[in-house]
């Protein structure tokens, strides 16, 4: 498995990468992660991540100060360092999370060997162009760049997947591949604790990086405009560069006192407060699929999300929860005062309908899916959307 990111760090991608080679793990397939080291060490060490135990190939990596925890690879030792790897493990197949730097040197030289690689894209540019601090001028030129080396990288591939049809679709267009497998990421629902009591306060959750990208600041200026009546808290969860600023907005916005920045959390913690929330936001316009939002639905909560990208293939507007004008913070509180104030009944039939969505992303599903393809089986894609006519019991 080759990962640019990978756990301590915090974030979507290195959380599908950390469940699914613990649950490779699990089934009994002998696992190697390259992935870059975050604590100046470096060398082979068996790690415990979600619950199993693997090798991980942890390579000198440098920090990215512009950013508030990326790590990366020196771009010119990244095909020795596979090559290395790779005559060491000898894998039956390689699986490459992204096309950049680790990515982009095990690709080539598992191909070079002979070896089967399947590629998943995690990649947005709207992710990672902020953190850059390239001109306004050059941005497009740069992005142009990178999906061309993606189609470079990529061509060595035999299958390619993306987390979600509306993703795969995106990397088509984007790179001119054909055949992208819509594949979810998967959650295990099972972790995570519905609660269908009635509600004695009005909490929205926000999970995710605190960045530019997640747009969390139309949140605030949504909440700001709410009725003050509803007494709505807020509770941000996650750490990044943009924590500062967004307590200096809650503050000119005069709700500082409504909202907790919880900073990063453990897993408990985190179950805990999506199970005491009353409704999950999600204004973030570059999301591939939403892991965060994926476990906000395991928790039987309805989501208010930006109509943008993948979280339409989550959300079904006036089903499970709404969809909002991305960017527009007048239609974000108005959505959100709209779940807050619905029937005891109206309530309940949201919760179970998150609940009936979540099902199609089973892990064990995401599981069986990638065993085939590292098999070299033809797949058909997982059907993920679950029928809006389906009635909610």
């Amino acid at each position: 498995m080759g990962a640019d990111t990978f756990p301590p760090d915090v974030n979507g991608a290195a959380n599908f990468i950390s469940r699914l080679s613990a649950g490779l793990t699990e089934r009994g397939h002998q696992l190697h992660v390259e992935a870059p080291s975050v604590n100046g060490k470096y060398g082979a060490f068996i790690e415990e991540h979600d619950g199993a135990k693997f090798t991980i190939h942890r390579i000198y990596s440098w920090r990215w100060y512009p950013h508030d925890w990326l790590r990366f690879i020196p771009p010119w030792r990244s095909q020795a360092h596979a090559a290395r790897i790779l005559d060491l493990v000898k894998p039956d197949v390689v699986h490459v999370q992204s096309h950049l730097v680790i990515g982009r040197g095990l690709a080539r030289q598992a191909a070079k060997r002979g070896i089967r690689v399947i590629a998943t894209n995690h990649f947005m540019p709207e992710n990672l162009i902020d953190h850059t601090r390239l001109p306004q001028f050059l941005r497009k030129k740069a992005i142009q760049m990178a999906w061309k080396d993606a189609s470079s990288t990529f061509a060595y591939c035999e299958a390619v997947t993306a987390p979600s049809r509306k993703a795969a679709d995106y990397l088509e267009g984007e790179t001119g591949l054909t055949h992208v497998h819509a594949i979810s990421c998967g959650i295990d629902a099972s972790l995570y604790t519905p609660s269908f009591e009635k509600r004695t306060e009005n909490r929205i959750v926000f999970v995710g990086r605190v960045s530019g990208e997640k747009h969390i600041d139309v949140l605030l200026k949504a909440v700001a405009t709410m009725d003050p009546a509803l007494n709505t808290q807020v509770d941000i969860v996650g750490g990044g560069d943009q924590m500062n600023q967004l307590k200096n907005l809650a503050k000119q916005l005069g709700i500082a006192d409504n909202v907790n920045f919880t900073g990063y959390v453990t897993d408990d913690e985190l179950r805990t407060v999506l199970a005491n929330a009353s409704v999950f936001a999600m204004p973030s316009i570059a999301e591939l699929q939403s892991i965060a939002t994926m476990e906000a639905m395991a928790s039987a909560l309805p989501v208010v999300a930006a109509n943008a990208m993948a979280l339409p293939h989550l959300v079904h507007d006036g089903k499970n929860g709404f969809l909002f004008a991305p960017g527009d913070s007048a239609d974000l509180a108005a959505k959100l005062t709209q779940v807050l104030t619905l029937s005891d009944e109206e309530l309940t039939r949201m919760k179970k309908a998150s609940l009936r969505y979540i099902a199609a992303h089973d892990i064990q599903r995401t599981l069986n899916t990638f065993e085939s393809l590292y098999r070299g089986e033809p797949v058909t894609d997982p059907v993920t959307d679950a029928s809006l006519d389906e009635p909610v019991s």
